[in-house]
C-alpha cells in the first residue's frame, strides 16, 4: 500500500505537469499527423511523417473520443509512462530475494526511473516515449513469466507489447531480438519453435498499419520509414559527428547519469560474481542488462542522436541499480536498514530533476503558441491560407496547404517527380509560393527566416509577439 501510495503520487505530479508545462517543439508535427489521420488522411501516402504510425493512431483515436486538443495524448502519455514506472517497482518488489530490501529496493528503482529527467521531461509528450517505456516493460514482464510456462498466449502476448513499441517508434526495435532470443534460451517449459512463432505472430500484429500503407504505397512508406533516417536526418544537423560525440559523454555532467550508470555496473557484477541468488532470477538481470545496452546502441546510432533518446534504458538501468545499491549498502552498513541509502539516491535523483525542470522555466509552452494560434485565426479569414509550422497548423485546426505538413522536409532534395509523390517542398518553393502572395497571414520566429522570404516588404502589417512576428495584409504587387 505504501509503495502504491507513492507511485499514485508520482503518477499525479507527472499528469500535472503533462498538463502544465510539457512541451517540446517536435512533438508538434506528431500532433498534426494525428490530427490529419482523424481528418481522413493516410501517413506517408498524404503527407510525409517519417514516423511509425502506431502512436499516430493512438493519439488520433483519443483526440476524436475527448477532442482535438494538445492535452489529450498528454494525459495519456503520462498515464503510459507512470504505468512503466508502476512495472518497473512492481518487479523489483516481487522478485528483488532479500525480504527485508523489497520495499525499499522497489521505491528505489521505481523512483530512479521516474525521476529521471528524461523519462520526466519527455516521457508525457506526444511523441511515442510514454507508449515506447511501457510497452517495453510489459513486454520484459511477460517474457520473464513466459519462459516457465508452456503455451501461446504469453509469448505472443511478449512479441505484441515488444511491437507495439517499435510500431510507435523505431528507435525501440532492438528490444524485439533481444527478447526473443533470450526468451528461447532460457526456456524451460513448452516448444521453443512454438513460442518462436508464437512471439513472431504477436510482433507482426501492431505492425498492421504499416502492412495496410506499404500495400498502397511502397514508394512512400520506405522512404518514410528507412530513407529518411539513413539519409536525410542529417541536413539540420551538418556537424552532425560532432554534435553525437558531445551527446554520447554529456553522462559525464549528468549526476543522474553517473548514479545510475555506476549503480546498474556494480549491480550487474554483484548479480553476475557474488551473488548467491538463483540462476533463474540472476538470468532476468542479465536480460535487464541486454535490454538496456542494445536500446543504447540502437540510439546511440542514429545520426544525429539526443539525450532523450537514451530514456528507453532507463527502467532496466534502474533495476540493475537497486542490486548496485544493496551489493554497497549491505558491506558499508547495516545490511537489514536500507533508509539511508534509498534515501540518499532519492534525494539525489529529486534534486537532478529540479535542477532540470529550473532550467527549463523559461522556455515555451504549448500556452505560448495558443496566444500565437489565437491571434492568427482573428487576422486569417476562414477560406485563406496563411503560412506558419505544425504548432500553429495543429492549434489552429486548419489543413496545412501541401508540403507543409513537416518543415523538416523542405531541406530534402529530390527529383520534382519523387517530391510531388512524397509531398515534400523545397525552401526554394516554399520561398516562391510566398512571392506568389498566396498566404494571406505569415508568421515566423526566425529572423534569418523574415528576411531570406522578404516579409515585411510582402505584407503591410506586422506585430511582435512572443519573439515572433505575425504577418498580414499583403502589399500591393
Amino acid at each position: 500500500m505504501w509503495l502504491c501510495g507513492l507511485l499514485s503520487l508520482y503518477a499525479a505530479a507527472l499528469l500535472v505537469y503533462s498538463q502544465t508545462w510539457a512541451f517540446t517543439w517536435d512533438e508538434s508535427y506528431h500532433l498534426l499527423a494525428a490530427q490529419l489521420i482523424d481528418a481522413g488522411r493516410r501517413p506517408y501516402i498524404d503527407f510525409c511523417f517519417p514516423q511509425a504510425p502506431l502512436n499516430a493512431y493512438w493519439n488520433a483515436f483519443w483526440m476524436r473520443v475527448m477532442g482535438q486538443n494538445w492535452r489529450v495524448p498528454h494525459a495519456f502519455a503520462a498515464l503510459l509512462t507512470a504505468g512503466a514506472v508502476l512495472l518497473t517497482a512492481d518487479y523489483v518488489f516481487r522478485r528483488f530475494p532479500v525480504p527485508s530490501w523489497r520495499f525499499a529496493a522497489a521505491t528505489t528503482a521505481g523512483l530512479a526511473a521516474g525521476l529521471n529527467f528524461t523519462v520526466f521531461l519527455y516521457g508525457p509528450l506526444a511523441q511515442a516515449y510514454g507508449m515506447c517505456l511501457f510497452m517495453l516493460m510489459a513486454a520484459f514482464r511477460i517474457s520473464v513469466a513466459a519462459v516457465n510456462r508452456s503455451g501461446l498466449l504469453l509469448p505472443a502476448a511478449a512479441g505484441f507489447c515488444a511491437g507495439a513499441g517499435a510500431g510507435s517508434s523505431l528507435l525501440s526495435a532492438a528490444a524485439v531480438p533481444v527478447l526473443l532470443v533470450w526468451m528461447l534460451f532460457y526456456n524451460r517449459a513448452g516448444s521453443r519453435w512454438t513460442k518462436l512463432v508464437a512471439f513472431g505472430a504477436g510482433t507482426a500484429v501492431p505492425f498492421a498499419p504499416v502492412f495496410w500503407l506499404f500495400s498502397q504505397g511502397p514508394r512512400q512508406t520506405w522512404f518514410n520509414l528507412a530513407q529518411y533516417h539513413l539519409f536525410f536526418r542529417k541536413l539540420y544537423w551538418p556537424d552532425t559527428t560532432r554534435h553525437d560525440l558531445e551527446i554520447l559523454t554529456s553522462w559525464i555532467d549528468s549526476g543522474q547519469g553517473l548514479v545510475i550508470g555506476l549503480l546498474a555496473a556494480f549491480g550487474l557484477l554483484f548479480v553476475a560474481r557474488r551473488s548467491l541468488w538463483p540462476r533463474p532470477l540472476k538470468a532476468e538481470f542479465y536480460l535487464c542488462a541486454w535490454l538496456a545496452a542494445a536500446l543504447a546502441a540502437e540510439v546511440g546510432s542514429a545520426h544525429p542522436t539526443f539525450t532523450r533518446y537514451f530514456l528507453l534504458s532507463v527502467p532496466f538501468l534502474a533495476i540493475l541499480a537497486v542490486a548496485g545499491l544493496y551489493a554497497i549498502a549491505s558491506r558499508l552498513l547495516e545490511p537489514d536498514r536500507p533508509l539511508w541509502p534509498v534515501l540518499l539516491v532519492t534525494v539525489l535523483f529529486t534534486l537532478g530533476l529540479g535542477k532540470s525542470l529550473y532550467e527549463r522555466r523559461d522556455m515555451d509552452t504549448w500556452a505560448t503558441y495558443e496566444r500565437l494560434a489565437k491571434k492568427i485565426s482573428e487576422l486569417t479569414p476562414r477560406d485563406a491560407m496563411f503560412f506558419a509550422d505544425e504548432p500553429i497548423y495543429f492549434l489552429t485546426g486548419r489543413t496545412p496547404p501541401r508540403g507543409f505538413e513537416l518543415s523538416y522536409s523542405h531541406k530534402v532534395v529530390l527529383p520534382p517527380a519523387e517530391r510531388a509523390l512524397l509531398h515534400i517542398l523545397t525552401e526554394a518553393e516554399v520561398k516562391r509560393q510566398l512571392q506568389a502572395g498566396i498566404f494571406a497571414t505569415a508568421y515566423s520566429c526566425d529572423d534569418e527566416e523574415i528576411a531570406d522570404y522578404g516579409l515585411k516588404d510582402l505584407y503591410k502589417q506586422h506585430l511582435e509577439m512572443a519573439d515572433c512576428t505575425i504577418f498580414w495584409q499583403l502589399a500591393a504587387r
